[in-house]
């Protein structure tokens, strides 16, 4: 039997293996969560509290993390259906919407984090400088921001470990609160001055949410990313919103409204231990500070890879050490933060800089919902939502941009604007049309010329051309079509005509008719007739002229022939596809039931051989029929036979690994031959299967024979699919991406 590879090679398991990484706590977690327990919980809940009361407050609170969570959803299915490398969210965008999204997003989102050191630190300095007046403001910020990139410069592993340090101090702080008493209204503040509206106050809550992107960002230093991301973002929403949800309280029943308006460190007034609130402010800004000096050099690292930014700065792309730490990086980061720190008014970019958070949450949920709507057979995450909710965090992020500041959104998606179109016109110049014809012709035209005839296991999917004759007489061809296309690819019903007796507008009459029969069943397909004196001749010439440019069918479903005396003919027509590179899938019925399935099919069973050959095509086609009604509870059973014993443990290992890896829902079952023939093992196996689907041999010479030898070893079983990969596309990428 074929082996087929345990990863991705020896090579890279290995260093897989060795290479240390952070784990969920320590990578994710810890830096999300305290960056959503910032500065404004410790200094404007009690505000937002004072201004809208109780009731209201839980509802802003819920609202503003139900949009996070959202996007918090949206992150954990991308995470979970690709490799995500150094770059975190701009990695994410970037391999799901492209290069120029991903760069357009990607390049405000690293000025936004740089300059956030500034104004973290800036915002350490004025706290302090509060206490100790004597002490120099920019100066104070200078060295904090050069204390916190030393962390940073040292490692990654050392930074976090620090921000153990704050979170035990944030802790602390909660702790002496819970245990704090009521404080007694201040003079003037029976009546509550000027209180806000409720979406102004949900606009000053809103950024106490956000920081789900300070564990994305560790994304290339996290041990198992897929794992740890969704785990520790939606984790730390949850710690979050719980908090949250309980401080109102306490703030309500410790002190009244107009007190908790006027007094920004009213927390500490109420705290067992007041200067422990200090202590969390601190603690806020400074573990906010290292969660962007960690952040913002990777981000820049995965730029400057991917060739995004200008060739005089891809040296940021360099690596340090053998966890691949951006220090060069990271330097140029604290040069950014720096100057910032200069200049020490940041009153008029930090919202702007807001807005580039929340549209770099925007597109992520719009990546996530798109690739969830458009249903591609690669995306295949292990945390699956539905595309509607997707949809909603986009919204609900576009509405809190608006919210929060109408001129810094309009500001930022310019900005954001401008890079794609810079990045977009350095690969391709693109015409619009005026009116709405010519906008769709334009988008046809351009679609058709940027499909590339180059394979791309990414957006792989079936475009079938079923020789189904007349298809009231093969209907059962047009469903296995439907079944795995299922709105993905295209299908076209074809057929050939007997010449005598049928000119071109009788074919062309003839085709109409079918159009509209199949509408009328409720399956999108496109029709094509060609005339030929000889059935097989006409069906060669069909699929080597068939086609629009690239787009031309990669997969020809047909039936089987039982008769013996077209059989070598029939066998030189696949052949034909074959050298054609067109992939080939015969379905074989051996009941008299050819035009249905049963109501309700419960099993698929796939004869593995490897991922190599026609492995890929085999597993990618029954996990695609289960996309439609008839197939959608259906179990796909992958076998492996082994000659005894001693082999079966391996295998079994071996195939549970290829199951778990491709991220398809299968059984796995290892048969232990025992000298019995295949053909027999075949058929006790899987006589009670709906399909079974069978990998073909390459046509040579003896094809013939070997089809004949092969329908007959296939004799009295359920229907069963034969498959032949003859396309130039490797199918294991397909299945198992990077």
């Amino acid at each position: 039997m074929p082996k087929f590879p345990l990863r991705r090679s020896k090579a890279q398991a290995a260093s897989t293996e060795e290479t240390p990484g952070l784990g969920t706590f320590a990578g994710v977690y810890t830096p999300s969560l305290l960056t959503i327990l910032g500065v404004i919980m410790y200094l404007r809940f009690g505000w937002v509290v004072g201004n809208v009361g109780l009731f209201n407050t839980l509802i802003i609170v819920t609202l503003a993390t139900s949009i996070t969570f959202l996007t918090a959803l949206s992150i954990s299915a991308i995470a979970t259906d690709q490799v995500v490398r150094t770059g975190g969210a701009y990695y994410m965008i970037s391999r799901s919407l492209g290069i120029e999204t991903g760069g357009a997003v990607g390049i405000p989102l690293f000025f936004a984090q740089a300059v956030s050191v500034a104004l973290y630190t800036i915002g350490f300095a004025e706290s302090l400088v509060r206490i100790f007046p004597s002490l120099n403001q920019t100066l104070v910020a200078a060295i904090t921001t050069l204390l916190v990139a030393g962390l940073a410069l040292k490692s990654a592993d050392i930074a976090i470990k620090a921000q153990f340090g704050i979170m035990a101090a944030i802790a602390l702080s909660l702790i002496s609160f819970g245990f704090g008493h009521a404080v007694p209204p201040e003079t003037g503040t029976d009546a509550i001055p000027q209180a806000k509206s409720f979406w102004e106050v949900f606009a000053v809550f809103f950024p106490a949410v956000t920081g789900i992107m300070a564990g994305v960002s560790m994304s290339g230093d996290l041990k198992d990313p897929a794992r740890s991301i969704p785990k520790g973002t939606l984790a730390a929403v949850g710690t979050g919103y719980v908090i949250y949800m309980v401080l109102p309280i306490l703030l309500t029943m410790r002190a009244e409204p107009g007190t908790l308006i006027q007094d920004p460190l009213v927390m500490r007034k109420i705290a067992f231990w007041g200067d422990a609130i200090l202590l969390g402010v601190w603690g806020a800004t400074l573990s906010s500070a290292i969660g962007s000096i960690l952040g913002a050099p990777r981000v820049l690292q995965a730029l400057a890879r991917d060739r995004i930014l200008p060739r005089s700065l891809r040296w940021l792309g360099i690596g340090s050490g053998p966890t691949d730490e951006p220090r060069l990086g990271t330097l140029f980061t604290l040069g950014i933060a720096l100057a910032v720190v200069s200049i020490g008014d940041l009153n008029l970019i930090a919202p702007v800089l807001s807005m580039f958070f929340l549209t770099t949450y925007m597109v992520l949920n719009v990546a996530a919902g798109v690739e969830s709507f458009l249903q591609s057979p690669s995306f295949r995450p292990t945390f699956r939502i539905h595309w509607i909710f997707s949809l909603m965090g986009a919204l609900g992020c576009i509405a809190v941009m608006f919210l929060i500041n109408g001129l810094a959104t309009i500001v930022a998606a310019l900005i954001v604007l401008a890079i794609y179109l810079w990045l977009e016109r350095q690969q391709l110049e693109s015409a619009w049309g005026d009116v709405r014809r010519g906008i769709w012709m334009t988008v046809v035209r351009k679609g058709l010329f940027q499909i590339s005839n180059a394979p791309d296991p990414k957006n792989w999917r079936p475009h079938i051309l079923v020789l189904s004759g007349i298809p009231t007489r093969r209907w059962h061809l047009v469903q296995v079509a439907s079944a795995l296309t299922h709105n993905r690819g295209l299908i076209t019903v074809s057929s050939v005509l007997p010449v005598k007796g049928r000119d071109v507008a009788q074919q062309t009459t003839m085709e109409a008719m079918v159009k509209d029969y199949l509408d009328r069943k409720g399956v999108k397909a496109l029709v094509r007739f060609v005339r030929d004196s000889d059935p097989f001749g006409g069906a060669e010439r069909l699929v080597e002229a068939y086609g629009l440019g690239a787009l031309v069918p990669n997969t020809i479903l047909l039936g089987n022939t039982e008769n013996a005396t077209s059989r070598d003919r029939y066998c030189q027509m696949i052949a034909h596809f074959h050298q054609a590179q067109r992939n080939v899938a015969i379905l074989r019925y051996q009941d008299n039931h050819q035009n249905r399935f049963p109501n309700f099919c419960r099993r698929i069973d796939v004869w593995w051989g490897g991922l190599k050959g026609n492995g890929g095509l085999m597993l990618i086609l029954a996990d695609l029929l289960r996309t439609s009604m008839v197939w959608r509870q259906t179990e796909i059973w992958l076998k492996l036979v082994v000659p005894d014993q001693s082999a079966a443990q391996a295998a079994q290992r071996n195939l549970d690994d290829v199951v778990k890896r491709l991220r398809i829902r299968a059984v796995s079952q290892v048969i232990i031959a025992n000298e019995r023939p295949f053909a027999q093992i075949l058929k006790s196996s899987s006589k009670g299967a709906d399909l079974v689907v069978l990998g073909m041999a390459r046509p040579d010479e003896q094809f013939s024979e070997y089809y004949e030898s092969l329908q007959t070893r296939t004799t009295g079983l359920p229907t069963t699919l034969f498959v032949l990969a003859s396309q130039n596309l490797a199918f294991a990428d397909v299945l198992e991406k990077e």
